[in-house]
């Protein structure tokens, strides 16, 4: 089966970018939130983005327009009844993640692959959810979904091969590179991807440099385009955390226990860009 139309669930940052990902290449996309005055305002984002890359003469007008022209939004669940693919970008808790599978499950037809986008939690979990666990996988795009190459594609136990097949087929369409990997906790770039930022965390709190002088060595020395403490501040010191406790609770590795300072930073919410602080002031 070749996906046509997508149904995304969730309108937050990744979710829009999914969205803009897939209509851009020619999919119809469905964009549902929990209200329609979000699932509006997240099309009206979607415009302004895609009038900013006309001006940049990144697109052009017409394509601008037909991009626009292939999103829904809508707060109704229903409206994904049709879609080919169902792919969950909610908050990263298992439990409110169950409840959308088991939703879906009920709404949308028995030949629709359901999908998420996390980027940790364990896909079985989401598909016994269900009456088709052969037809779950995971799809995890990365952050910002239209720049980024990468896209996870994640094969629980019970996936079939035509389900994986199919999601494979679906983020190559997008553009993008996909890569196969088993369901376990952060896949693959965040089980590399968190224990070298939480142990940069490690460094700062021990004393043995300071925060600047940590993010200029990562960048000067490994050609990174932004330090550790600068990516855990656009990931969100709260995302982070909860990253490496699923890492932590499925591994009990201790390279991925966060490091005491992550947590109390979290608690005493300064949580990054998306707060004005974290490691860094934006309120500058």
């Amino acid at each position: 089966m070749t996906v046509k139309r997508v149904g995304i669930v969730g309108s937050g940052i990744m979710g829009s970018g999914i969205a803009e990902t897939a209509a851009k290449t020619g999919h119809e996309v469905v964009l549902r939130s929990r209200r329609q005055e979000t699932a509006d305002a997240t099309v009206a984002g979607l415009e302004k983005s895609l009038a900013k890359q006309v001006e940049k003469g990144k697109l052009s007008d017409e394509d601008r327009q037909a991009t626009l022209g292939r999103v829904t939004a809508t707060s109704d669940l229903g409206e994904l009844a049709e879609c080919d693919l169902g792919l969950e970008s909610i908050v990263e808790d298992l439990g409110a993640k169950r409840q959308v599978f088991n939703e879906l499950d009920r709404i949308c037809a028995t030949g629709t692959i359901l999908a998420t986008n996390t980027s940790t939690l364990p896909v079985i979990e989401l598909a016994m959810e269900t009456g088709r666990p052969e037809r779950v996988c995971g799809v995890h795009f990365f952050n910002p979904a239209p720049v980024m190459a990468l896209v996870e594609i994640v094969r629980p136990l019970s996936a079939s091969d035509d389900t994986i097949a199919e999601a494979r087929a679906f983020a190559e369409a997008c553009g993008k590179s996909p890569v196969e990997v088993k369901d376990q906790a952060g896949f693959i770039v965040n089980a590399l991807l968190f224990p070298y930022l939480n142990n940069a965390v490690r460094l700062l709190e021990n004393g043995v440099a300071s925060r600047d002088d940590i993010d200029t060595a990562m960048k000067g020395g490994c050609g990174f385009p932004m330090g550790p403490f600068q990516l855990l501040d656009l990931v969100g010191l709260d995302t982070s955390l909860a990253i490496l406790d699923a890492l932590y609770d499925e591994q009990r590795d201790p390279n991925y226990a966060a490091v005491p300072l992550l947590r109390r930073m979290v608690t005493a919410e300064l949580l990054g860009r998306k707060a004005g602080k974290g490691f860094y002031d934006y309120h500058r």
